[in-house]
């Protein structure tokens, strides 16, 4: 149940046979059905989520429209970490894509973590880094490519999602209406 987690904190710290007690402690595991809304919009986040198995859409809603800010999958933490951290209510909607199977670390003992294994320091200002990284590079593109480059660099860095994420999902990540897709989708593969 942990293999996959441990393989993600490798490259960042090693974990002694004691720590890694301490460290499964703190987690619960949790099986989620698809379409489970794990952080509503308007609630106070108090979760990080470790996916095992599965995936989960970060979106926003702008009237009625679910404009979609990130897709999280196998071996990443997600969670609402604005409001997480905060403790404030949720500008966003996390809702599982599949049904998923998570590591599930309240906020609660993410601190008390803090103190009796201070390597979660270092575990977290990683995790925090990629969603910096991540929230980069996609403003980056948003800014300076087209919706065909944008399509272009998801279907390089995501391939595996194409066929896992509703098409309308992806066109409201990439900032385009599911019919533009199709028809970027249509120029690319004539």
């Amino acid at each position: 149940m942990f293999e996959a987690l441990y393989r993600y904190v490798a490259p960042f710290v090693t974990l002694t046979d004691k720590e890694k007690v301490v460290f499964e402690q703190a987690f619960t595991f949790r099986q989620v059905p698809k379409k489970f809304k794990l952080v509503r919009e308007g609630e106070v986040a108090s979760e990080i989520y470790f996916i095992n198995k599965g995936l989960i859409r970060l979106y926003y809603t702008k009237d009625i429209e679910e404009i979609t800010g990130f897709i999280f999958q196998e071996n990443l933490f997600a969670s609402s970490f604005d409001s997480l951290l905060r403790a404030a209510p949720s500008i966003q909607t996390l809702e599982t894509l599949e049904d998923c199977d998570l590591l599930v670390l309240q906020g609660q003992a993410m601190d008390k973590l803090y103190e009796r294994l201070p390597k979660m320091n270092v575990i977290v200002r990683k995790v925090a880094e990629q969603r910096f990284i991540n929230a980069q590079q996609i403003l980056s593109s948003f800014i300076l490519d087209s919706p065909e480059e944008r399509y272009r660099k998801f279907e390089m860095q995501h391939k595996d999602l194409l066929q896992r994420v509703p098409q309308h999902i992806i066109a409201s990540y990439l900032g385009v209406t599911p019919v533009s897709l199709s028809r970027i989708r249509k120029r690319i593969i004539d």
